[in-house]
């Protein structure tokens, strides 16, 4: 007998010790555990720390000599200090191969993106200049290619356009963009310094998908104007406008050459992205295959003189490298306002999308990525940007790919494309003069199409009809009205759907599975049985105050089902009503409060009410709010089955 006791002490399913003994002796009932209290400092202490450092940030500075500790301190905001001691001859030729690859790619699209931003072909080379050295030196990404991206360039495009028009006012126009940049990167930076990262994941990865996908839409869309040589062309975004726009210069505002040029070098672009997909080997072709269309149509139109039929040019690239912004930079009037709030809105969206690339490819590498470095590193890169005449840069997907695929092995790559982007600026930009806008339309049509994600949305569809809803009101917000419509209506229905959680918390029916002491939802297990004059609910999240009303009904309303079919089927009445409680993390005193009014509730009803496996937090405070002695203790059960086990006796003696 002892020895049987033993083992069912050692056996890790503790509900087996609540079966009663067949021996007629009462069963060993374990009693719920009430941790020790701590302080009220070590207890805030704890909360913060699993709050903001929940990464453990400063375990490497343990137990470390303070010689050491400067060191890790300046590998921390420098990663380059420590990589580049282990960087070898093998490793550069990796970085090498990738950073000419990637910069053939990021300068076509560079001066493309700029259009798109509405500023000069120039500054989408400088921002791929001076932000991917930055970068180089404070990112912790092996892979990420930075660089100006087509969804933030329309972004910054749309939000200053309504402020200031940049073909009456070019240059408050483009003070303002080195203004929002600013911010951008101070906000960027900000969150990183504060450990605030935690919040870009408000924007749920189904409303980034629509909004992306509209994003794409509304940047093809845009290049109609080049891709068909149209003149005079709206400025709004939506589809019905451009459409419109698009069709009523369909008899006199379209240049046929225009059309061929981008037209045929779109197809020549989509057949090399097809190439690259269909064999990986070939991953170069698509790579090198913008940069190759530049060139000869660069050549066509000098050799044919297009432009003097209608072909619209290039025409100027500033020589040079970045000049001081410095004093551009609005730091007083009423523009400091507005570029701050465009900067906030625009480094949140590069932040987001930045972070979800370098989370791809250190998932793929199997590497830790420090998000809130990379914050730090993405801000500071933005700040230095915006005082050398840079616009908002961050993480580009297309580039990042190629730079993976290529084999790069370092941010030396990113060094590697800066330096071709400043041989370029120095000495190859009067060679742009006579690129057709048709080719930098197509270049960006080709570029942005991979981000209309439908297979995504369809599993989208599949998984979660709320998650689609959010996918599809961002889609549409961002197609049919403005990109800030699309991205307020993402980040609301995000936020609606953590709302719509938090209120309306699951909660469930429990049944006991046959030959078992385990007690399951009814519904995803029909073989688990009620127990008879037994109602066991489990509630699936933290009782607070924005959901204990609903919590406290909720139950009720399952007791009142329950009872209605008891009385139809002439069984056993409930006499008992068990709450299991694993799931319940934390209570507030509305909760409690919530708890009280429906013990209540239930004695009025001849219930009574029992607790099943409330967490050390739960049982912590229902201790100190004297709810557990109101209830009494000896309702208060380790599991499901010991509360049952209580039950079933009382019932029996029940006539």
């Amino acid at each position: 007998m002892g020895g049987s006791a033993d083992e069912n002490l050692e056996t890790k399913d503790m509900n087996v010790r609540s079966l009663p003994s067949s021996h007629g002796q009462e069963p060993y009932v374990h009693k719920v555990g009430i941790p020790p209290r701590q302080n009220l400092f070590k207890e805030f202490q704890s909360t913060v720390k699993e709050t903001f450092f929940a990464d453990d940030p400063l375990r490497s500075f343990k137990d470390q000599t303070k010689s050491r500790k400067v060191i890790l301190g300046i590998e921390a905001i420098f990663p380059i200090v420590s990589w580049g001691r282990t960087y070898n001859f093998t490793k550069l030729r990796g970085d090498l191969i990738a950073g000419l690859t990637i910069a053939s790619l990021c300068i076509p699209q560079d001066i493309g993106y700029a259009k798109l931003a509405n500023l000069d072909p120039q500054y989408g080379l400088y921002s791929s200049f001076i932000p991917p050295l930055i970068y180089a030196v404070m990112g912790s990404s092996r892979d990420i290619a930075i660089g100006p991206v087509a969804v933030v360039s329309l972004l910054l495009g749309t939000l200053l356009q309504s402020e200031i028009d940049p073909i009456a006012n070019p240059l408050e126009y483009r003070r303002l963009a080195f203004t929002a940049t600013f911010f951008a990167g101070i906000t960027q930076a900000t969150l990183g310094v504060l450990r605030l990262g935690f919040l870009i994941d408000f924007l749920s990865h189904a409303a980034i998908v629509g909004f992306m996908g509209g994003a794409a839409i509304t940047i093809a869309l845009q290049q109609l104007k080049g891709f068909l040589g149209i003149q005079k062309f709206t400025k709004k975004t939506d589809v019905i406008s451009v459409m419109h726009s698009v069709l009523s210069s369909a008899h006199h505002g379209w240049n046929w050459q225009t059309i061929v040029i981008g037209a045929a070098f779109l197809l020549f672009l989509l057949f090399a992205k097809f190439i690259g997909k269909k064999n990986p080997r070939f991953f170069w072709v698509p790579a090198i295959s913008p940069l190759i269309s530049v060139v000869l149509s660069t050549l066509f139109v000098y050799l044919t003189r297009a432009d003097k039929h209608g072909v619209a040019i290039v025409k100027h690239i500033d020589k040079g490298i970045n000049p001081s912004s410095v004093k551009e930079i609005y730091f007083t009037g009423d523009f400091l306002g507005k570029g701050f709030r465009i900067g906030i809105v625009a480094g949140m969206i590069a932040l987001t999308e930045a972070t979800a690339i370098g989370r791809t490819f250190a998932s793929m590498k199997d590497y830790q990525l420090d998000g809130n470095k990379e914050m730090v590193a993405l801000g500071a890169m933005n700040v230095v940007g915006s005082l050398t005449s840079c616009y908002v840069a961050t993480g580009s997907f297309s580039r990042s790919a190629v730079n993976y695929m290529a084999g790069c092995e370092t941010a030396v790559s990113n060094i590697v494309m800066s330096v071709v982007v400043f041989l370029t600026l120095e000495f190859l930009t009067p060679l742009f003069k006579y690129t057709p806008n048709a080719i930098l339309a197509s270049i960006i049509i080709s570029a942005v199409i991979n981000l209309v994600d439908y297979k995504a949305a369809i599993l989208i569809w599949k998984i979660d009809k709320f998650d689609f809803v959010a996918c599809m009101g961002a889609f549409f917000g961002v197609v049919f009205a403005t990109v800030e419509i699309g991205l307020l209506i993402a980040v609301s229905i995000s936020f609606a759907k953590i709302l719509l959680q938090v209120t309306r918390p699951r909660t469930a029916i429990l049944g006991k599975i046959p030959r078992t002491t385990v007690y399951r939802n009814i519904q995803q297990y029909p073989e688990a049985t009620r127990v008879p004059g037994v109602l066991i609910i489990r509630v699936d999240s933290a009782i607070y105050f924005s959901n204990s009303n609903y919590v406290k009904e909720r139950i009720l309303r399952w007791l009142m089902d329950e009872e209605e079919q008891v009385q139809g089927d002439y069984q056993t009445r409930i006499q008992f009503l068990i709450v299991e409680m694993s799931p319940v993390t934390d209570i507030d005193t509305s909760g409690i409060h919530a708890l009280e009014e429906l013990f209540r509730s239930l004695q009025k009803r001849d219930v009574q009410l029992v607790l099943a496996n409330p967490g050390p937090i739960v049982i912590d405070k229902l201790h100190t709010s004297n709810f557990a002695a109101l209830l009494g203790e000896d309702k208060i059960f380790l599991t499901v089955a010991e509360a049952v086990a209580y039950c079933s006796p009382k019932l029996a003696e029940d006539p």
